[in-house]
C-alpha cells in the first residue's frame, strides 16, 4: 500500500511538468503583449528578453510560497493520506482549467485557480472528516481552513480589476494628452525625463516584486528597507542620465529600452513568483513525502505540522522549471493565441472582432457614450478642441500587402502599460496584499485602450463584450476550480489508487483532445479552405482575386448540399449538424468579405471604381448561395432532429437525382474557376433551363404523390421546401456565373 503514495508523488512531478507547460503558456500574455503589440523591438529580441527573465526569475525564486503549504488550509488538522489526496485531486484540476482557458485563447489567473482548487479540494476533505466525527459539525470547517486568508484573496481579485483598469485609464490619458499620438518630437525634448520616471518605476518593479520573494533579497534587504525615498530619487537621477544618454549616442527612443526592460522585469516577476502555482503543490508533496516516510507511522495517522514550517526550494528543480518555462515560451503555439486576444481587444486600428456583442456589452456601450455627450456639454468648446487635437491620429500610408506591419498599438502605450502594471504589483506586495498579475497587466491594457480612444463607435461594442468575457472567464475559473478540485478530491477519496489510474488517463485524454482541437483550429485559419479578402485595387485584379473565392465557395456549396441530403436519407443527425455548421462558417466568412468593402473601395484606383460594383453584387450572389444552403441545412436538421417520419424512398430518389446533376454542374464549374478557363462558362449557362424544368418536374410528380398516397404533411412540406430551395439555390448560382462572365468580357 505504501508504493501507492510513491506512485503518486511520481505521478504528481510529471504533473508539474504539464503544468509548467500550460501555466506558461497562459501566462505568456502578461508580460508578452505590450512588446509584441507595440513592435518596439523584433519578436526574436523579445523572445530573449523575456526568457533571460523568466530564467533568472526562476532560479532565484525561493520556489515555496506559503499558499501551498498553509496559506489555505491548516495542515495540522489533516493526516498524509488525506493531504496527497487535496495535492492529487489539485494538480489534476489545474492542468485541465489551465489548458481549457488555453485552448480558448482566454487569460486567466493562475494564482486564482490554485488558491480555489486548493481550496475546494480542502473544504471536502475536510467534511469527510467532519462527517466521520460525531463530536464535530459544519461550524468547525473553520477550524480546518484557513478563511479570513481566502477572502482577502477574492477582495484583492475585485479591488484589482477596478483599481488597475481605472489607473491605467487615467495615466494614459494624460500622457496622450501630454505626448499626443505624434509624439516623436515630444519625446526628444521630454525623453530623459518620461525614461527616468518610466525605468525607475520598473527597477523598483523588479527589487520589490520581482526579488524580494527569493532568498537572495536578504543580500539588498538592508540597503533597500527604510532606504526607500534615497533609492527612487537615485535611480531617478541615473536612469534620467541615462536615456539622456542613450538617445544623444544612439539616436533612437528611449521607449524602445522602457519595452524591453518593462518586459523583463515583468518576466522575472511571473517566473519568480508565479512558478508556485505550477510547482508548489508537487514540491509540498514531496516534502510531506519525505516527513511520512522518516517517521515510520502510518499515511492515515501522520499529522501533517511539518508543513507549518517553512522548507528551502532545490535549486536543481528550479532551474529544471526555469528551463521548461523558456522551452514552453519559444513553442507553445497556444501561448500565440492566449496573446493574440489581449491584443485584438486593445489594438488601436479596425479589424476581424473575436467576440460577438451581447445585451450587457450594448447597455455598457450606450451607457458610456450618453455619459461622454453629457461630459461634453460641460466642457468648454475651446478645452474640448483641444483634448480632441491631442488625441488625432497619424496618418500611415502603406501598401494593403504590408497593413499587418502596422503595431497594434504605439510605443508609448505600451511603455504605459508596462510602467503602471509594475508599479501596481509592486504596491501590492509591499502591503502584502494578494494580487493577480494575469488580472493586473489584463486590466491595465484594457483601461489603456479606453483612455486611447481605441474602442471607437465601429468597435467598442465588440471590444467590451470580449473584456466581459474574459472577466467572467475569471470568476468561472474560481468556481469551477473550486468545484472541479473538490469533487476530484471526493473520487479519490472513494476509489483510492484506481480512481487516480483513471483520472489521470482521462487527463491525458482531454490533454491530447484540446491539443488537436486547438491545431484544426489554428490550421482552419490559416488554411486555403477559407475566403480571401481581395488585395487588388484595380478592376481586373478583382476579378482574377474573385474567382478563386467562386470556386471556394462552389466547392464547399457541392459538399454541403450532398452532405446533407445523405444526412437525411440516413436520417443521420450528426452528419446534418456538421453541414450547419459548415454552412454557418462559409456565412461567416462571406460577411467578413463584406465588412472589407469599404476598405476596398476607399483604396480603388480612380480608374477601376467600377471594379467595386462588381464586387459587390459578386458578393451578394454569394450570400445568396450561402442562405440558400443554410435553409436546406436548418429545415433537414429540424425535420430529423424532430424525429419526424423519413422521407418516402420515392423522394430520396428525386433528390438524390437532383443532386447528382447539381454535382456534375457545380463540378465543372470548380474546374472552369480553378483553370481560369473563363470562356466556358456560357456553356454552364446553357443549362440553368434544363435544371429548372428537371426540378419542377419532381415538384409535379409530388404533387401527385400527395394526392394519392402521401399521408405525411411534414414529409410533403419539407419535400416541397428542398425542392423551392434548391431552385432558389441554382438562380444564385447562375446570377453570379452570368454577372462575371459579362465583367470578364468587358475587360
Amino acid at each position: 500500500m505504501d508504493n501507492i503514495y510513491l506512485l503518486m508523488l511520481v505521478a504528481l512531478a510529471v504533473l508539474a511538468i504539464a503544468d509548467l507547460v500550460v501555466g506558461v503558456s497562459n501566462d505568456a500574455v502578461n508580460f508578452l503583449n505590450s512588446a509584441i503589440g507595440s513592435k518596439a523591438i523584433s519578436f526574436k529580441t523579445i523572445m530573449i528578453v523575456a526568457s533571460l527573465g523568466i530564467f533568472i526569475g526562476a532560479v532565484f525564486s525561493s520556489g515555496m510560497m506559503e499558499v501551498a503549504r498553509k496559506g489555505i488550509f491548516v495542515p495540522g488538522q489533516f493526516y498524509f493520506e488525506e493531504i496527497m489526496i487535496i495535492f492529487m485531486a489539485v494538480m489534476i484540476t489545474d492542468i485541465l482549467l489551465l489548458d481549457f482557458f488555453n485552448t480558448l485563447g482566454m487569460p486567466t489567473s493562475t494564482t486564482v485557480s490554485i488558491v480555489f482548487e486548493l481550496l475546494g479540494a480542502a473544504v471536502v476533505m475536510a467534511l469527510i472528516k467532519i462527517g466521520a466525527n460525531n463530536t464535530e459539525t459544519w461550524g468547525d470547517l473553520g477550524n480546518y481552513i484557513n478563511t479570513a486568508k481566502a477572502t482577502e484573496i477574492i477582495l484583492g481579485i475585485l479591488l484589482s480589476v477596478v483599481i488597475a483598469f481605472t489607473i491605467g485609464a487615467l495615466v494614459q490619458w494624460i500622457s496622450r494628452v501630454v505626448f499626443t499620438f505624434h509624439y516623436e518630437k515630444k519625446i526628444k525634448n521630454f525623453g530623459a525625463l518620461f525614461g527616468g520616471v518610466a525605468l525607475t518605476a520598473i527597477g523598483y518593479f523588479i527589487f520589490m516584486k520581482g526579488l524580494k520573494g527569493t532568498p537572495y533579497y536578504g543580500d539588498f534587504k538592508e540597503l533597500i528597507e527604510g532606504n526607500e525615498l534615497i533609492y527612487i530619487l537615485a535611480s531617478f537621477v541615473f536612469w534620467t542620465l541615462f536615456s539622456f544618454l542613450f538617445m544623444k549616442i544612439f539616436k533612437k527612443s528611449i521607449l524602445i529600452i522602457v519595452i524591453a526592460i518593462g518586459t523583463f522585469g515583468l518576466a522575472l516577476a511571473f517566473s519568480g513568483n508565479d512558478l508556485v502555482n505550477f510547482i508548489g503543490v508537487p514540491m509540498a508533496a514531496y516534502h510531506s513525502y519525505e516527513a511520512w516516510a522518516a517517521s515510520g507511522e502510518a499515511a492515515s495517522a501522520f499529522s501533517m505540522n511539518i508543513l507549518e514550517t517553512k522548507v528551502p526550494a532545490e535549486p536543481i528543480l528550479l532551474f529544471i522549471a526555469g528551463g521548461v518555462m523558456v522551452i514552453t515560451l519559444w513553442f507553445s503555439k497556444k501561448a500565440r493565441t492566449v496573446a493574440d486576444t489581449e491584443i485584438g481587444l486593445s489594438r488601436q486600428g479596425e479589424g476581424h472582432e473575436k467576440f460577438q456583442p451581447n445585451m450587457l456589452s450594448r447597455a455598457v456601450v450606450r451607457g458610456s457614450t450618453r455619459l461622454s455627450q453629457a461630459l461634453g456639454l460641460v466642457l468648454p468648446t475651446k478645452t474640448r478642441e483641444n483634448i480632441n487635437a491631442r488625441f488625432e491620429k497619424p496618418v500611415v500610408e502603406l501598401p494593403k500587402h504590408k497593413t499587418y506591419e502596422l503595431p497594434a498599438f504605439d510605443m508609448i502605450r505600451a511603455s504605459i502599460n508596462l510602467v503602471v502594471a509594475g508599479v501596481l504589483i509592486s504596491i501590492a506586495t509591499s502591503m502584502k496584499l494578494p494580487l493577480s498579475t494575469t488580472y493586473v497587466t489584463f486590466m491595465v491594457a484594457m483601461g489603456t485602450s479606453l483612455a486611447d480612444r481605441a474602442w471607437g463607435r465601429e468597435s467598442a461594442v465588440y471590444r467590451v463584450a470580449g473584456v466581459i468575457n474574459v472577466i467572467g472567464g475569471w470568476f468561472f475559473t474560481a468556481f469551477s476550480a473550486f468545484v472541479a478540485a473538490g469533487t476530484l478530491a471526493y473520487i479519490i477519496y472513494l476509489g483510492k489508487g484506481v480512481a487516480i489510474a483513471v483520472l489521470l488517463l482521462l487527463a491525458v485524454l482531454l490533454l491530447v483532445r484540446n491539443y488537436i482541437s486547438h491545431k484544426k483550429k489554428r490550421d482552419s485559419i490559416v488554411g486555403k479552405d477559407g475566403l480571401k479578402k481581395t488585395e487588388s485595387n484595380t478592376v481586373q485584379g478583382i476579378i482574377q482575386e474573385s474567382a478563386d473565392n467562386i470556386a471556394n465557395v462552389v466547392s464547399r456549396t457541392n459538399k454541403i448540399y450532398s452532405d446533407t441530403l445523405r444526412g437525411l436519407a440516413k436520417q443521420d443527425t450528426s452528419k446534418l449538424k456538421k453541414s450547419k455548421k459548415g454552412v454557418k462558417k462559409l456565412n461567416d466568412e462571406i460577411d467578413e468579405l463584406r465588412d472589407n468593402i469599404f476598405y476596398l473601395i476607399r483604396d480603388l484606383d480612380d480608374k477601376s471604381v467600377r471594379g467595386s460594383n462588381f464586387y459587390i453584387i459578386i458578393l451578394g450572389y454569394l450570400q445568396d448561395v450561402a442562405q440558400s444552403l443554410e435553409y436546406i441545412s436548418k429545415a433537414s436538421y429540424k425535420h430529423v432532429n424532430n424525429n419526424h417520419k423519413a422521407l418516402r424512398f420515392n423522394q430520396i430518389k428525386d433528390l438524390q437525382e437532383i443532386d447528382q446533376s447539381l454535382e456534375d454542374l457545380l463540378a465543372e464549374i470548380e474546374v472552369i474557376f480553378n483553370n481560369k478557363e473563363i470562356q466556358r462558362i456560357e456553356g454552364v449557362l446553357d443549362k440553368k433551363q434544363q435544371l429548372f424544368e428537371y426540378v419542377s418536374e419532381k415538384i409535379e410528380k409530388q404533387i401527385a404523390r400527395t394526392r394519392t398516397e402521401e399521408s405525411s404533411p411534414k414529409n410533403t412540406t419539407l419535400y416541397f421546401s428542398l425542392l423551392l430551395e434548391t431552385k432558389d439555390l441554382v438562380t444564385a448560382i447562375m446570377n453570379l456565373m452570368e454577372e462575371y462572365y459579362m465583367s470578364y468580357k468587358k475587360q
